[in-house]
């Protein structure tokens, strides 16, 4: 069934992707040989519209071949994807990439229609902390840190996982009571003890565990995310805010504590040790990272900031990959995607089919707007290079020469095929043998 899930997922990505192309193919009148999803030997099909539609064995690919794309450049045929001016080209490649945009925001849509969204709203302030000194308000809808706009609030998990603090101070801007604010806050330096997990900290509502860091002491006692917490040390916790305020009464040290919490309707206890950290720098906030209801306009709205939000992740890992961040067992290809949708499927089931369709819909948000963005890359063979050879005989006023510019995308296309390989095998072992 995972394997099934998978397939789905993918061929749902990669229709949508050469659909793309397809159409403004059709529009700008090229003659489209082959529409293909998957790669290898070519299980069934038909011809319809001048066009061989074909399901081949391996989901993991797919082809939208035009006319003299990939044969012979110097076909005179008017309907020769080369035949068209270069803004026609241009709409035929980038249509790939906007469709996988689109689709990704059309899941965003329904994910945040029934489940609503995570406003970038500050839950908490540390009493004296140095947010509660500048002005910083629980209520206050964070729009911007520094430079870096800010719509939901995993942006500012995102912002803070990826901009190390330092004495340097932040100015953090936010909406209140339909105004924006400017508060420049100088982080605080640090020691502190951590049990590794992040919660809802809405005043109403139960106190969700949000995420379980790997490696810290809550994890490795064996609490996931989902998890409601109710008591701390014979503490009652009702709420969020309730748990936010014991932490703030009661710091935590290096003494074991013991954790109440509910799983599935049954009550559990844990005893942990929390884990001291090396010296830091705190804002002195916290945020929220639970889903709230959503009206038509805000659904619309946060659906594009969702779209927006994958979009800028998937740089950010381009960004870990090239400056050599990315450990080689962060990188996969299709078998890790495929481990990964099946974990998530096998993770959802137990929830509902509710939770299941809700999890499935946001990892295909996640590798549709991945794939997007992917293709733009300047990489010869994939969309990118295609639409930088575009540029190139916009700025030159010319084209660049045809059989030169296939040379570059068939060796491009080598290139690729050698990396899928070697990710395949990177993945096998870190998937089997791990």
């Amino acid at each position: 069934m995972k394997i099934v899930v998978a397939i789905l997922i993918f061929g749902i990505i990669i229709l949508i992707h050469e659909l793309g192309h397809f159409i403004f193919a059709r529009i700008n009148g090229i003659e489209v040989l082959d529409f293909s999803i998957g790669m290898g030997p070519r299980l069934c099909g038909f011809r319809a519209f001048g066009t061989k539609f074909s399901v081949r064995l391996l989901p993991i690919g797919g082809a939208c071949m035009m006319l003299g794309e990939n044969e012979d450049q110097k076909t005179e045929s008017e309907k020769s994807f080369y035949a068209k001016n270069v803004w026609q080209r241009i709409s035929v490649l980038f249509a790939g990439p906007g469709f996988n945009f689109i689709l990704a925001f059309l899941f965003s849509v329904i994910i945040i229609g029934m489940a609503g969204y995570d406003p970038a709203k500050v839950t908490g302030v540390t009493a004296e902390g140095p947010a509660a000194e500048a002005g910083l308000l629980p209520g206050d809808i964070i729009t911007k840190i520094n430079h870096s706009g800010i719509s939901l609030g995993r942006e500012v998990q995102g912002y803070l996982d990826y901009h190390t603090l330092s004495e340097e101070p932040v100015v953090i801007t936010v909406k209140r009571n339909g105004e924006k604010v400017k508060i420049t806050v100088v982080p605080e330096k640090y020691d502190k003890y951590l049990l590794g997990f992040t919660y809802s900290g809405a005043d109403t509502g139960r106190a969700e565990v949000l995420e379980v860091s790997a490696g810290y002491p809550m994890a490795e006692a064996g609490l996931l995310a989902g998890d409601v917490i109710t008591a701390i040390e014979g503490t009652k916790i009702n709420t969020g805010s309730d748990l936010m305020a014991y932490f703030d009464r009661t710091p935590l040290g290096g003494t074991e504590i013991e954790v109440t919490y509910v799983r599935n309707g049954a009550e559990a206890t844990l005893s942990v040790t929390p884990q001291f950290v090396s010296t830091g720098y705190s804002l002195g906030f916290a945020y929220n990272l639970a889903r709230e209801d959503a009206t038509v306009f805000q659904t619309l709205r946060y659906s594009f900031s969702e779209v927006k939000y994958w979009i800028v992740e998937t740089a950010r890992g381009l960004g870990r990959l090239v400056t050599g961040r990315l450990k080689s067992n962060e990188i996969g290809s299709a078998v890790a995607i495929v481990d990964a949708i099946g974990e998530t499927y096998e993770a959802s089931v137990e929830y509902g089919i509710k939770d299941t369709i809700l999890n499935l819909l946001y990892i295909t948000v996640l590798l549709s707007a991945n794939l997007g963005v992917m293709n733009l890359l300047p990489i010869p063979a994939l969309d990118g290079g295609k639409l930088l050879f575009c540029v190139i005989e916009i700025v030159r006023g010319k084209p660049v020469d045809r059989e030169k510019e296939g040379m570059v995308h068939f060796i491009g296309m080598i290139l690729l095929m050698l990396l899928m390989v070697f990710l395949l095998f990177n993945d096998i072992k870190n998937v089997f043998f791990s």
